[in-house]
């Protein structure tokens, strides 16, 4: 038997069949809301069950483990959009949302909708419940185990926090149009915080990863490859100096500071902004928005990958977006109504958080292509610059495209050699303005490890971020304490 056909029985077992539900109760719903004119209709139930540890010291600080199911009707209608949802599953919860958002069009003829299910094209991740992959005690123990090898490590490492997440989500989704698509979603991910003193200074580093598989992807080496990553970060940052300030040559490590793309670009290209006009890249489709060379992809189809879907929140296939090519902006992500409006294909981009929530355009894995250039090379290239290996946090005004960035760990770089660790590093800078400045892209483009959210509206979603190691000679403005 396919996964496929294994996850749409088991969605109609756990979602239907256990609360009460029917095919032909979704007929009647869609054909309620059928009967008045409307552009899009759809009904997205939804079970996830959620599970947590967090070990300090030695010992699990908190638990949680939580279930939630609910249903999620949506009617649009040229830009108007009606959506409810119930926080329960039966045939009344879904018979009351359908009449509640059927009002947004105007009444009709009764239009018929018959429901036919859509295979998956082919899985990127398996069904089964990363929960059930070890029993807590396992869990727990794979959380000292990550305590043991981080104090190992090295004397200096007198805290350590760390945390395991899983996830598993079965998605129910019938259209107006008479597409029905099921999906299960499983998805971990593992985070390391230590905490190194010398003397009266404290510094920290983290690291982590995840995606959609069970939790037998955290074997012995990629732990102890976590360790090393997060004792390093902090080691490094106890010999930091003051951050310089200015105006001046940056170069971005690869992977995870893909985040920079992400949210001073990314966000940028999401179709609703564009639409509406309030992006900094709306109406520019065709126009150089960034230097020779950079080209900007997301992929919702990559298989395992914490960002990636076998399909979107609408059921539409996710795949691999060209945005920018070459320098070129050449297209937008887009959801059903997005796209409709703006008369172009939907790409897959169409997410919500959960039931509760209605979707929009969201990107899913978002990362620049490679280059030519050997990193060792871009650094070599510096007379006087910042090297930024790693992001914390940042900001990003979508109209405007400026962002802020605080840097976790970095490195001043003189005649072509690290010099120091500094610390206390800003990137400011202009999304639409950045990617133009960009002179050197390295050939060592990879994806984050695994531990993406991504924040709109108040919703969050997983995604990924990558990037190859750039040089950006021009419109990075460094935030420091020394000038």
């Amino acid at each position: 038997m396919s996964i496929s056909t294994q996850t749409a029985q088991f969605v109609h077992q756990q979602l239907l069949a256990d609360n009460e539900l029917a095919v032909a109760d979704f007929t009647h719903a869609l054909s309620l809301m059928g009967a008045h004119h409307i552009d899009y209709a759809d009904i997205y139930c939804q079970r996830s069950t959620y599970e947590s540890w967090h070990l300090e010291e030695g010992m699990v600080k908190s638990g949680s483990f939580q279930i939630e199911q609910g249903v999620g009707v949506r009617a649009v209608s040229g830009e108007k959009t009606a959506f409810a949802y119930a926080d329960n599953l039966n045939v009344q919860a879904l018979t009351d949302a359908a009449q509640a958002v059927r009002a947004i069009g105007l009444a009709g003829q009764q239009r018929s909708v018959g429901l036919t299910m859509q295979p998956l094209a082919k899985p990127l991740y398996g069904i089964a419940n990363p929960m059930l992959s070890l029993d807590a005690a396992a869990k727990v123990a794979l959380l000292q185990r990550v305590e043991t090898l981080a104090k190992a490590a090295d004397p200096r490492i007198v805290q350590v926090m760390a945390g395991l997440v899983c996830e598993h989500e079965l998605i129910y989704l019938a259209r107006l149009d008479g597409r029905v698509h099921t999906d299960i979603r499983p998805l971990v991910r593992l985070s390391v915080t230590v905490i190194a003193k010398q003397g009266e200074r404290r510094e920290q580093g983290s690291s982590g990863g995840g995606g959609r598989f069970d939790l037998g992807y955290f074997d012995e080496a990629l732990l102890k490859s976590y360790v090393d990553t997060a004792v390093a970060q902090a080691l490094t940052n106890l010999e930091a100096r003051p951050a310089p300030a200015g105006l001046m040559t940056v170069v971005l490590g690869n992977g995870w500071p893909g985040v920079l793309l992400h949210e001073a670009v990314g966000h940028g290209l999401e179709g609703d902004f564009n639409r509406k006009g309030t992006s900094a890249f709306a109406g520019r489709l065709g126009e150089r928005v960034a230097a020779k060379g950079v080209t900007v992809v997301d992929q919702g189809n990559i298989a395992e990958r914490r960002g990636s879907l076998n399909i979107d929140d609408e059921g539409n296939a996710t795949r691999r977006t060209v945005l920018i090519e070459d320098g070129i902006l050449c297209g937008y992500l887009q959801d059903e109504t997005n796209a409709r409006l703006m008369g172009v294909p939907v790409t897959g981009n169409g997410r919500r958080e959960n039931y509760a929530s209605a979707p929009m355009p969201r990107m899913t894995n978002t990362y620049m292509e490679n280059g030519q250039l050997n990193p060792e090379e871009i650094i070599a290239s510096v007379d006087k610059g910042l090297y930024a290996v790693n992001f914390g946090g940042g900001q990003v005004d979508i109209t405007s495209g400026k962002f802020v960035f605080s840097a976790s760990e970095a490195w001043w770089v003189e005649n072509g050699k690290l010099q120091y660790p500094v610390k206390g590093a800003t990137i400011i800078g202009s999304g639409p303005e950045v990617l133009k400045h960009v002179s050197m892209i390295g050939n060592n483009t990879s994806l984050d490890s695994g531990v993406g959210v991504c924040g709109k509206d108040g919703q969050s979603v997983p995604v990924g971020v990558g990037q190859p190691t750039l040089r950006i000679d021009a419109g990075l403005t460094v935030g420091g304490s020394q000038t």
